[in-house]
């Protein structure tokens, strides 16, 4: 369990926060470059680890992020003109472009006008976008650290898929360790039976050929922490499931079908997050149906709800905590562990965004858990995630992959070996990106 002071510190990314303050060390994933169809299209607002953003393509094509509220007196930008290299203030008319200079102060009298707006900045947030995502940088440093060199990052456009983004109603940290928690699918992921067919809705569960729990293997890193979730096959030999975490809030998981991913549970404040995955082929074009998967992924269970201007609406699926996340007796009668159906991680949800603390904030008391042998890849994340929040703190150290991100080049795999087989050995291969060769996939993620 975590004491109830580092269950704050891990949890809460605001301004000025210990987790808050080594999330901003990193470029933070925001939003689909779709969302910005053009130069000078409408702006729209964010909410990045707690603080109001508005984002804009400028009439050049690059992408901006400015504090929400104008130096001026503090006005919404979001109402603002995106026109001629910059987004003018509704309220007086100023003007700034996508570092935050102040290009125009028509208030002014027009003698002084350039001298006064030479000495106004907006609070302005580099970005930079790839694959079709944009990304942000909320840091300290006046030029950013490296960008993440994720494998996703350096493919070919065409062979990276449109991220898929959920909103999650619940603190980022109980989000992403449902993604790090392998022992779970043998639960909440799973079908009745290993005959059981696919329900109406969602995939069809998984299946654990032996029943028995896995035995996790936990390995530290420079970077975060890898693991394997080893289960018996029926033949005798062991599968293993190698699932990485990349500081700070980076998954990859293993899917079994030769693609790559990043899974990138960004904090919008303390108790929301968004779920951003991107999937890639290292090795070919993906189909136009594979490329836009985004677009359809929930539609089986209704889509997402119409948006509001407030972020928390964005991608927030209709099926949710106030209608049971659609749930489905009948398939839990008959078919799914789970009756929610097993679309994307809304079965995750269910299990995350309803535990609370005593204020009834979606971030839980963890000194009320008791953990298992099962929780050691869990377990093990925490303590990452705190030495180096404190060491950020007390004595000004990042993490090595926020400035040599060839540490982020790493790959989950799904691997067979022999019982007994000394499994971090014969998978560094695997762990490592190849651009000549897919991700390893022994095994499927359902047998």
């Amino acid at each position: 369990m975590l004491s109830k002071e580092n269950n704050e510190l891990i949890c809460r990314v605001g301004p000025g926060t210990p987790m808050g303050n080594l999330m901003r060390q990193y470029w933070v994933p925001a939003l689909p470059s779709n969302e910005f169809p053009g130069p000078d299209c409408l702006p729209k607002r964010m909410r990045l680890l707690g603080e109001n953003l508005v984002m804009f393509r400028d009439s050049k094509g690059r992408m901006g992020a400015l504090e929400e509220y104008c130096p001026h007196r503090g006005a919404s930008l979001y109402f603002g003109r995106n026109e001629d290299g910059g987004l003018r203030c509704s309220y007086h008319g100023w003007k700034f472009d996508i570092t935050g200079a102040c290009l125009d102060a028509p208030s002014e009298q027009p003698e002084r006008r350039e001298r006064f707006c030479a000495n106004i900045k907006a609070r302005a947030y580099p970005c930079h976008e790839v694959n079709h995502m944009v990304w942000v940088y909320m840091g300290p440093r006046k030029e950013p650290p490296p960008f993440p060199a994720f494998e996703i990052n350096t493919l070919p456009a065409d062979h990276v898929g449109h991220p898929r983004i959920m909103m999650e109603e619940a603190n980022w940290l109980q989000n992403m360790e449902g993604d790090l928690d392998s022992a779970h699918l043998d639960w909440v992921h799973r079908r009745l039976t290993e005959e059981s067919p696919k329900p109406e809705k969602g995939i069809r569960g998984f299946w654990n050929p032996t029943g028995r729990p896995p035995v996790l293997d936990v390995a530290p890193t420079d970077y975060g922490v890898f693991y394997s979730a080893r289960r018996v096959l029926k033949d005798g030999d062991e599968w293993h499931r190698i699932n990485q975490y990349i500081f700070p809030f980076h998954t990859m998981i293993t899917v079994g079908d030769g693609t790559v991913n990043l899974r990138s549970f960004v904090p919008v404040d303390d108790e929301h997050a968004m779920l951003i995955s991107q999937t890639g082929h290292p090795t070919q074009r993906l189909s136009n149906e594979a490329m836009n998967a985004h677009g359809t992924m929930f539609d089986e269970v209704g889509g997402f709800v119409d948006r509001t201007n407030d972020p928390r609406t964005y991608f927030l699926t209709k099926a949710n905590k106030r209608n049971d996340y659609g749930r489905d007796l009948k398939a839990q009668a008959e078919t799914m562990f789970c009756g929610i159906p097993f679309v994307g991680n809304l079965q995750d949800r269910a299990m995350t965004e309803l535990m609370t603390n005593e204020r009834g904030e979606a971030i839980y008391d963890r000194t009320k858990e008791h953990l298992g042998s099962s929780d050691a890849m869990i377990v093990a994340v925490r303590r990452q995630l705190i030495n180096a929040a404190t060491r950020l703190r007390d004595e000004g150290k990042v993490p090595a992959n926020v400035d040599n991100v060839e540490l982020d080049r790493v790959r989950s795999a799904s691997l067979r070996y022999p019982a007994g087989a000394d499994w971090k050995a014969l998978s560094a291969p695997a762990r490592r990106v190849n651009p000549d060769q897919p991700s390893a996939a022994d095994v499927p993620l359902i047998l």
